[in-house]
């Protein structure tokens, strides 16, 4: 007895696939930790990130707002030291995102180790540039939002999972990808 195998489905009936809804897509990319998501950095001090659950990308998309909040906050201040303020950890962040070795970065020249190291040096200086330059009593609303960036600047770095692209690493280059995240 022969089995007879079902008539084959015409190609005009078949259906294509479906795409991906794009902010699904958009945020799968984003929250991708396999090896394809990059080369994890080595811990700075042998332990900071403490724990690795913000991803790369997330991280730099946070960078960039963290920059535009503290350029914008300082613009619209009346004070000249404050907008200078504003503009210079503004720009510092933006162009630290832009040329750091990720995903969405448009040069890969900064290891990521040194980015993390610059997240708290930016984090640090935000926070204390108003009670430094003195604006924090004129300008509370300014000063508040330069505190909490570089708060938040701080307390993103300290959780997340950095991943490189070229596999540029402070002292030396790793091309493998030993651990998963959260490890």
């Amino acid at each position: 007895m022969a089995e007879s195998l079902p008539p084959p489905i015409p190609l005009s009936s078949a259906r294509p696939p479906r795409r991906e809804w794009a902010p699904r897509r958009l945020a799968r990319h984003l929250m991708d930790t396999s090896a394809r998501a990059g080369i994890l950095s080595r811990p700075l001090f042998g332990r900071l990130p403490a724990r690795r659950w913000v991803p790369s990308e997330v991280h730099s998309l946070l960078d960039y707002r963290g920059g535009v909040l503290a350029l914008v906050a300082g613009q619209l201040s009346s004070n000249p030291v404050a907008r200078r303020a504003g503009r210079v950890l503004g720009a510092c962040a933006i162009g630290l995102a832009l040329v750091t070795d990720t995903r969405l970065s448009v040069a890969k020249l900064v290891p990521i180790e040194a980015h993390e190291v610059g997240d708290y040096v930016l984090g640090k200086a935000a926070v204390l540039a108003p009670f430094v330059l003195g604006y924090a009593r004129t300008n509370p609303v300014v000063a508040a939002v330069h505190v909490l960036v570089g708060l938040s600047s701080i307390g993103v770095a300290l959780v997340t999972d950095y991943r490189c692209v070229t596999g540029m690493h402070l002292g030396g280059e790793r091309l493998t990808d030993p651990e998963g995240i959260g490890a």
